[in-house]
Parts: C-alpha cells; structure tokens; sequence
C-alpha cells in the first residue's frame, strides 16, 4: 500500500470559535480541542506546512453585540480578544501532541503572542511550526472569514480549508431543510450570485479576485482534513474558477 502524499504544499485551516464548543453551549470544549489538535497532526506528520485561523464565536460575537446596541469598533475588537483565547488554547492542545506552534497576534500583546510579522511567519512555516493567526485582521467590521483569506493570500497557502458543521455548499439550510441541493463543485461568483451562506460576501470576493481555492467540509467527519489535504474528491465543496 502506498503512502498517501499530499495534494498542497501550504494550507491554511480556517475553523469557526463555534467548532471548538464541541456539546457545548459555550466555551472551548477539552475534547473537541484534542480532536482537532489530532486532525491537524495527521497532514502535519505529511510534511504539509499548516497555518491556522480561529473564530471567536464560542466566547464572544462583534456582530452580534451590535445589534443589541453596543458600538461595532469595541464589539469587534471583544469578538479578536475571543479569537486570541481560542488561538492560545488549540496552541497548548497542538505542542501537547508534539507540534511546535506560533501564535501570531494582529493586536499587540507581547506577553501572550507575537506580533504579525509576515516574514516571520513565513519562516516558522517553512522550519515545520503550526503558525496560528489571531486576532482577525486587526480592523473592525472585518470577518475572520475575510482575516483567513487574507493571511491565506499573504503566506502564499494554496489551498484555504474551511470547516464547518455540514458536509460542504449548499443552496438552502441542509439542518432545516431536507430537499436541500448539495454543490461538490461552485464558481466563486455562484456564490455571490446565489448568496450561498459559506463565508462573508468580502472574503469570497477576495478570494476570487486572487485565484484563491477554497475547499468548505464537514470538521466533524474523523479523516476529512487528511483527505482533502490529499487530494481525495468526494469530500466537501471546491470553490474556485
């Protein structure tokens, strides 16, 4: 049996604050966190070069504080402190199992993360250190959705893998609705077109402008970021050109 190879270079995973809940209702489930940390271990072991970017939905939503009044600045800058937190966290799950990590802050604070710094980021990378991007982009009314495709951009990754809780695009709420039609294969501007509720309209947009494939598959199913790291085409939703 031949050994699987990967199908990327560099990758970067994007998962949402709201994956790391596990059962939950809130917080960073201990076991969810050890899961992914194992996930993320098994293209690693590859040779895959892995940055990572986390949400902060699981602590604390910007956009959702807003609505309730509070001002977006501040309610934005709370939701990056969040991501800062699960970024610490799947950091300390990661070097546990034996991966040497960085976690690279868009928001100075030198006692818990170094500041980003793309060159240094490049090279802990390239000497096989999980790099994990937090704090969004460092600007309010900007999505970690939007901060992911951005640093994607910036290391060069060529691939941006998004997890999420089904198993890939498409057209309705597969949750709520059953005669919801999967998408194994979209363009960019189908998703704009349809609003296809994936990422934020911004991060698509960027994403398409720079030829940037986004692979969007379910976190849950055991072996799926092994898979797709390697190529495999049956797993999730490809968007691309």
């Amino acid at each position: 049996m031949t050994a699987a190879k990967p199908a990327f270079k560099r990758v970067l995973l994007k998962l949402s604050g709201e994956a790391l809940m596990g059962d939950q209702s809130f917080g960073i489930s201990p076991d969810m966190m050890k899961y992914v940390a194992e996930e993320v271990k098994s293209i690693h072991e590859l040779g895959v070069e892995v940055a990572i970017v986390v949400g902060g939905g699981n602590i604390f939503r910007g956009i959702a504080a807003s609505s309730y009044g509070m001002d977006r600045a501040p309610a934005d800058h709370m939701g990056m402190l969040a991501t800062v937190i699960n970024s610490i966290a799947l950091s300390g799950a990661l070097e546990k199992i034996g991966i040497p990590t960085r976690v690279q802050s868009a928001i100075s604070m030198h006692e818990v993360a170094e500041p980003f710094i793309l060159r240094r980021a490049v090279r802990h990378l390239e000497k096989g250190r999980a790099v994990i991007f937090a704090a969004g982009t460092g600007s309010p009314y900007f999505t970690t959705d939007t901060a992911a495709v951005l640093r994607a951009q910036e290391i060069h990754a060529e691939l941006l893998m998004k997890a999420t809780k089904v198993d890939g695009i498409y057209d309705k709420d597969p949750v709520k609705d059953k005669d919801a039609t999967f998408f194994p294969r979209v363009k960019y501007m189908e998703v704009l077109e349809k609003q296809l509720n994936v990422m934020d309209m911004t991060a698509i947009s960027l994403a398409m402008d720079n030829n940037l494939p986004l692979s969007v598959f379910n976190l849950s199913g055991k072996g799926n970021i092994f898979k797709v790291v390697t190529g495999a085409k049956d797993i999730g939703t490809l968007i691309d050109n």
